[in-house]
């Protein structure tokens, strides 16, 4: 066993955690984005992969890390069927406001104020909801990934309800949250650790870390802000 919970960064908004025991669990695993680290592909073992919504680049490289059932995508209802439909062998549906545990991880499903949608080629299918997880460690540690959304009155609910330790924010605008908003959700949520994500990746996404940290200090946020580049780690403890 490890003394920490370790979780890296690896660009946008994908992330995974190596937990105490050993166990490694993947958020929106888009490997391929534009700021990964080089090497993000070559350990891509996979104990749980959870996805927020459809989009290329949180679905992103899902599909090839769990081609064996020891690999369990958890993930919305519709993004479920989509995956048993094409063959996948462990792939467990929820939906929001619900809670799953499974190899001693408790996710719980919550909202995120954003579209979802699968794209083949021109066809576009309905992914069900766009959610964010709520995802409690064998020690008791919960970590908020907040997918890709806007600001919502009901992440106060989420802070006072799950009092997550780690906040995974988008602030890059356009698509997401900009720094004003994120900041303003991160005074709901209250968490300790606050690590911005959705970022940079793209010219559109013109949020930045310096403008996301005079909105904390303008709303008075005293919560460790802990930005991370690809491919960098941090312990949770």
């Amino acid at each position: 066993m490890a003394e920490s919970n370790i979780l890296t960064f690896y660009g946008h908004s994908a992330f995974c955690i190596t937990t105490k025991k050993g166990l490694k669990i993947w958020m929106d695993p888009w490997l391929d984005n534009p700021k990964a680290p080089e090497n993000a592909k070559e350990d891509i073992e996979a104990d749980l992969i959870l996805v927020t919504h459809g989009h290329g680049d949180h679905l992103g490289n899902c599909m090839e890390m769990a081609t064996s059932s020891a690999t369990e995508i958890v993930a919305i209802h519709e993004i479920q069927q989509y995956l048993l439909a094409k063959g996948f062998p462990n792939v467990t549906g929820m939906n929001i406001g619900g809670t799953y545990v499974t190899k001693g991880i408790s996710i719980t499903m919550v909202q995120a104020v954003h579209s979802s949608s699968i794209q083949e080629g021109q066809d576009i299918f309905y992914a069900g909801e766009a959610a964010g997880f709520v995802i409690g460690l064998e020690d008791g540690t919960k970590i908020y990934h907040a997918g890709d959304t806007a600001l919502f009155g009901d992440m106060a609910i989420i802070g006072n309800l799950y009092h997550p330790k780690v906040a995974l924010i988008p602030i890059g605008d356009h698509y997401v949250m900009g720094p004003k908003e994120a900041a303003y959700a991160c005074k709901l949520i209250d968490s300790k650790t606050i690590i911005p994500m959705h970022y940079g990746t793209f010219p559109a996404l013109t949020g930045t870390v310096g403008e996301f940290e005079r909105q904390l200090k303008a709303h008075h946020i005293e919560a460790d802000l802990v930005v991370l580049s690809p491919g960098e780690s941090v312990e949770l403890d």
